[in-house]
């Protein structure tokens, strides 16, 4: 619960501050991106071989942006959760991820800008490690979760590149998993569920199309620690959009992970994915 109260008043907090500027509707840009992906086969008395299954993936990618004279407020929430069962095996996670961003930024008139940003990062159900049998649990909601808070410069060119770097504060939270996330092995007698670390993040994105209809956006996190700058936490989001029609879409997104306390391989997660398009204002 406790967990859950701080996402809403993260979210809460950015909402807030947006409004109590007395904001002229015009200074507002949302947009939002959903699709569910389903993918079925049954089989009955099939010689050739196989077996029955179902997949199922639903995503949603919301931008809500607000800009003044000075001041830019620029929020992004990333949902991402999918489930497949194949045969009378029980289903298994194959998506599961939040991820939510609100950069806030004044304007000084100069090449760069100071700015603050916090993000949180956690997963939306239960997570497993399949490659075990049985499957072992490995997280739930926000067990672990990540807040990171950062305070630097950014620049930006013509909304299609942006970059910032600024000094970070990194919060993991965990419970019933903190021994693989938070907890220290040097501390044998106790576990400890909270781990505070101070570093660097540098954030890049950008977006370019390359044909009438396609994009291809591209967002790149570091974060190293200041006892470790040897180090870098990665995390590398890649997408190409297809517009079909004004309403549909397709998505191809290449995840690239790299956390060392997490695992000391690179994680990568490829989707494919069939949306629907909605734009509110």
């Amino acid at each position: 619960m406790r967990s859950f109260i701080i996402i809403l008043l993260s979210i809460f907090s950015t909402i807030l501050f947006a409004q109590t500027d007395s904001i002229p509707k015009s200074n507002w840009s949302t947009s939002a991106i959903t699709g569910l992906n389903i993918s079925q086969i049954a089989l009955s008395n099939w010689t050739q071989g196989g077996d029955n299954s179902l997949a199922w993936t639903f995503f949603s990618k919301v931008d809500v942006l607000y800009s003044s004279n000075v001041w830019a407020v620029k929020n992004n929430l990333k949902l991402a959760f999918g489930r497949t069962k194949l045969g009378s095996a029980d289903f298994r996670t194959n998506d599961n991820e939040i991820y939510l961003e609100s950069v806030l930024t004044y304007d000084i008139k100069w090449v760069v800008n100071p700015y603050f940003s916090n993000t949180v990062r956690t997963v939306i159900g239960k997570g497993y490690n399949y490659t075990q049998t049985p499957a072992v649990q490995t997280a739930k909601f926000f067990d672990p979760g990540y807040i990171t808070q950062s305070l630097g410069f950014s620049y930006s060119k013509d909304n299609v590149f942006s970059s910032r770097l600024g000094v970070a504060l990194q919060e993991t939270f965990a419970d019933q998993f903190a021994h693989l996330y938070v907890d220290d092995p040097k501390t044998l007698d106790k576990i400890e569920r909270f781990k505070l670390e101070t570093g660097i993040e540098s954030v890049t994105e950008g977006s370019y199309s390359f044909a009438e209809n396609m994009l291809a956006s591209s967002k790149l996190r570091l974060f190293s620690r200041f006892n470790s700058l040897d180090v870098w936490d990665v995390r590398w989001d890649n997408t190409i959009t297809a517009q079909i029609n004004k309403y549909f879409n397709t998505n191809l997104n290449v995840l690239l992970i790299y956390e060392k306390s997490q695992s000391l391989k690179t994680q990568v997660k490829e989707a494919l994915q069939f949306g629907v398009t909605y734009t509110i204002l």
